[in-house]
């Protein structure tokens, strides 16, 4: 007889819409210490935000993103985390309103870390690879507001959270509603392999899992 491979799998529900609703959070408090439209005194509870509410929920949508195989929530969202809590833990350690250069070059090099889940999720599904794309731009501007202390890239950091803000939302509520309602109700633009998962007609047949990651011998 020749030998057989099983594998089992959980029903496991997708963790980008919570992880995205916290992107919301943090960034929406950043953006109105940014804008003055909260005092900079006012930055530690945006610190706390990011620090107790964005990164638990934000790893936790990291894990079940690896354990689901899906790359864009486990990067993406691994990534937005670590972020945030540095973020939050530089700003709730510093003056209100100081600048660092260390966080600057530390957000430019995260906005640039998130080219890669963008770039992972764009043939597949376009608003979350929006989503990450926004993230990165985010944190590249306000890098650059954090290096030059520029009155123009605060403002243009805040604005540019603000519109992250708009599509974390749209996009949360889009998959949730696919979710509980197992139909696309919002359009998240997929197609492609997204778009055949959803359908059912998934490329993975049982002759291909020994090749799969968590099956064969090494990742």
């Amino acid at each position: 007889m020749e030998p057989q491979t099983r594998v089992v799998l959980r029903p496991i529900a997708t963790p980008l819409p919570p992880g995205f609703l916290a992107l919301a959070l943090s960034t929406v408090m950043f953006s109105a210490v940014q804008l003055g439209w909260i005092a900079l005194a006012e930055g530690r509870i945006a610190a706390l935000t990011a620090l107790l509410a964005t990164l638990p929920l934000q790893f936790l949508a990291a894990v079940i993103g690896f354990l689901s195989r899906d790359p864009v929530a486990a990067t993406g969202m691994g990534i937005l985390s670590g972020t945030w809590a540095v973020i939050g833990y530089t700003t709730l350690t510093s003056p209100p309103g100081a600048v660092s250069d260390g966080l600057g070059v530390f957000l430019l090099t995260a906005g640039l870390a998130m080219v890669v889940p963008a770039a992972a999720a764009a043939g597949s599904k376009a608003v979350p690879a929006a989503v990450m794309a926004l993230a990165g731009t985010r944190f590249l501007v306000t890098g650059a507001y954090e290096l030059t202390g520029s009155t123009g890239w605060k403002t243009a950091a805040g604005w540019v959270g603000l519109a992250l803000a708009v599509v974390a939302f749209y996009a949360a509520l889009a998959l949730e509603l696919e979710g509980a309602r197992r139909r696309t109700v919002l359009p998240l633009g997929r197609r492609g392999p997204g778009q055949a998962a959803v359908d059912g007609r998934g490329p993975l047949q049982p002759a291909d899992l020994r090749d799969e990651a968590g099956v064969r011998p090494q990742l």
